[in-house]
């Protein structure tokens, strides 16, 4: 978590002050319902809310922290500097370490969750605006790299703009899946502590109870978090390698926008390179590493220990900050970017109709002629191309084996680019709705 990759909103949920705050309103929802129950004193509820406008001192906790190498119990003494040591003395009372550390983590987590779907949201808006505004702009689809058949760039949107919806209800579920918090003591038996605590806190900070936990919160649910992540990570490269390919130079059907005084390269001023692009590539790496540490998570010993802290102490606030910075830049590159329909039609033609190809064998079957034939007839025309640079509609036309089977009027109706996109439209309606 740097800097020059992170966004302040979603750099102030990891901030010490805010889990600081996080943890106090805890400990104090806690003792408001042990006080319902009659456990503590009303007075000493009560007591503990004075602190409900102090600023933590962080340097405060970290210096009693370093004498008690504890960091949930340096953070109650210093909230006892502030209301008062008998007023804080059934403050965290029935309660363990993690019941706070966990249902922190958790509220910090369903909190970024929250800015990551808006993320994902501007990123579905970018993809619909540019599917629809290029719907019909022909671009010669490819496999393995090499020309295949006509497409359009907005079906190429259109997939992106599916897959990312996907995503969204993956992160969405993940939402739900991670939203729990514990308040059940020191190895979940609500031994020292009733239920209705938990069910109280959990209430009031946005969660649902941990129907079992074990002193800790399962951390199968933070494992499916962070994957859920990290395949989001992967359909953001996914995008950003489209853009690099189709910026090379060779290709050029869409470049990301190059913005006035923009500099390319330190030795070639000539240079406008994907940067953006070729960034969220790397950054997809960066989310994609907590996803095996989060699986190693799960298995703890003998149902509890925390092995697991120092790791989500990490992954949490790096991963979900750098996912917050890369969507919104993938956002900013889908909504800017430059498409070229002319270098597109231009490659679609480079090789004189040969991606017409698999119509003509079709063609060649339905009017009588074996697939091996048909299959031989096709390919023998079509390396001419490959080979000589000839026509392949020329060649076709000059082949008395073709035309033995297809009239001149049928061979040229295969050449038609309206018939690779006549279902478009039925598609589109199939990922945005009527």
């Amino acid at each position: 978590m740097i800097p020059r990759y992170s966004r302040k909103e979603m750099v102030d949920i990891w901030e010490p002050a805010t889990k600081f705050k996080i943890w106090y309103e805890i400990e104090a929802h806690a003792c408001d319902a042990q006080a319902e129950l009659g456990v503590i004193p009303k007075a000493n509820a009560e007591a503990v809310w004075k602190a409900k406008d102090v600023a933590f001192d962080v340097a405060r906790i970290d210096e009693i922290e370093a004498v008690t190498k504890h960091d949930v119990i340096a953070f109650l003494t210093h909230l006892a500097e502030h209301i008062g040591a008998d007023e804080a003395r059934f403050v965290h009372q029935g309660m363990t370490s993690s019941d706070v550390l966990d249902t922190t983590l958790n509220v910090q987590l369903v909190r970024a969750s929250d800015i990551l779907l808006a993320d994902l949201d501007r990123v579905l808006a970018a993809l619909k605006k540019r599917a629809y505004e290029h719907k019909d702009t022909v671009r010669i689809g490819r496999s393995h790299g090499i020309h295949a058949e006509p497409t359009t760039m907005g079906l190429t949107f259109a997939r992106f703009y599916a897959e990312m919806d996907r995503n969204r209800r993956r992160l969405q579920a993940a939402r739900e899946e991670i939203a729990t918090g514990a308040i059940s003591g020191a190895v979940g038996t609500f031994a020292n502590i009733d239920p209705y605590v938990e069910e109280h806190v959990c209430k009031m900070m946005g969660l649902r109870p941990e129907p079992i936990s074990t002193q800790v919160i399962p951390r199968d649910r933070h494992a499916m978090f962070f994957a859920t992540l990290g395949v989001i990570g992967s359909s953001m490269e996914n995008i950003a390698i489209e853009i690099r390919h189709m910026q090379r130079t060779e290709v050029l059907e869409a470049e990301e926008f190059f913005s006035p005084g923009q500099k390319g390269s330190s030795a070639m001023p000539h240079k406008r390179n994907p940067v953006l692009s070729e960034n969220l590539t790397g950054l997809a790496r960066l989310v994609r590493m907590s996803v095996v540490p989060a699986l190693e998570n799960v298995a703890l010993w003998h149902e509890r220990d925390i092995s697991h802290s120092s790791v989500e102490r990490g992954i949490g606030p790096d991963t979900t900050v750098t996912l917050d910075f890369a969507l919104n830049r993938l956002a900013g590159l889908i909504e800017k970017l430059v498409i070229y329909p002319e270098n597109m039609l231009k490659n679609l033609n480079k090789f004189k109709g040969l991606v017409m190809s698999q119509r003509v064998l079709l063609a060649l079957t339905q009017a009588g002629v074996s697939r091996e034939d048909a299959y031989r007839l096709v390919q023998r025309n079509a390396m001419k191309v490959w080979e000589r640079g000839a026509d392949f509609k020329t060649e076709l036309l000059a082949d008395p084996e073709v035309t033995a089977a297809l009239s001149p009027a049928e061979i040229e109706e295969k050449f038609d680019l309206g018939y690779h996109t006549k279902h478009v439209d039925t598609i589109f309606r199939r990922v945005f709705g009527e």
